[in-house]
């Protein structure tokens, strides 16, 4: 059986990357709420209990944000083909899991699809990397930020725009992420939210 060929990158998602490297990861709904004031494109939606994450999709999609639905920090929703049929029908753009099968069912339904890797140790990362090679996600999230000095050759083959997630904590962080080939990062921070590619020069 020949493997799934790899889809093109989002454009949306390259050309949102390119003007803002901070992708937001939003901690319930009031969280949320901040993130549709504010210039950043990309968002992480995290901690919503299903009665209400659609209102929180549609207000988030309302504003023009593109935002992938963690499916492992959702309280009530599944992993089962069913839930990533809900997430679209709510409006759902993307959704974000450490699970491969999630992954590579998302992308049948015509949702971006993020895929999360923590890396413990180098047995992990292979394991971790072979399993991106195989679902073909739109964009990887690489926990903690700390390990891209360390994994930063076998990242860039895998092909797939990365980010840095993890103890990112101040513009340096950002841009020393951006400096060993990280796409973009992470983070809850709201300070760091608005932060343009062109601001970090000095960093």
């Amino acid at each position: 059986m020949n493997p799934r060929p790899k889809r093109p990158v989002d454009r949306r998602l390259l050309a949102a990357l390119a003007e803002h490297p901070v992708m937001a990861s939003l901690v319930g709904a009031e969280m949320a709420d901040r993130f549709t004031t504010t210039s950043t494109p990309l968002g992480i939606l995290a901690s919503v209990p299903l009665g209400d994450l659609e209102a929180t999709v549609r207000r988030t999609a309302a504003a023009g944000k593109i935002v992938f639905v963690n499916m492992d920090s959702t309280p009530g929703l599944g992993h089962d083909p069913g839930a990533l049929t809900y997430l679209k029908g709510i409006g759902a753009v993307g959704v974000c899991s450490t699970r491969a099968a999630i992954v590579e069912r998302a992308a049948g339904l015509g949702l971006l699809a993020m895929q999360k890797v923590f890396v413990t140790d180098r047995s992990n990362l292979q394991r971790s990397f072979q399993s991106i090679a195989r679902s073909h996600p739109d964009l990887v999230q690489l926990m903690p930020a700390v390990v891209l000095p360390y994994v930063e050759r076998q990242a860039k083959e895998l092909g797939v725009p990365y980010l840095a997630a993890g103890f990112v904590q101040s513009p340096a962080d950002v841009a020393g992420a951006l400096a060993h080939g990280a796409a973009g990062v992470c983070t809850s921070d709201e300070d760091l939210w608005e932060l343009r590619r062109s601001a970090l020069r000095a960093f």
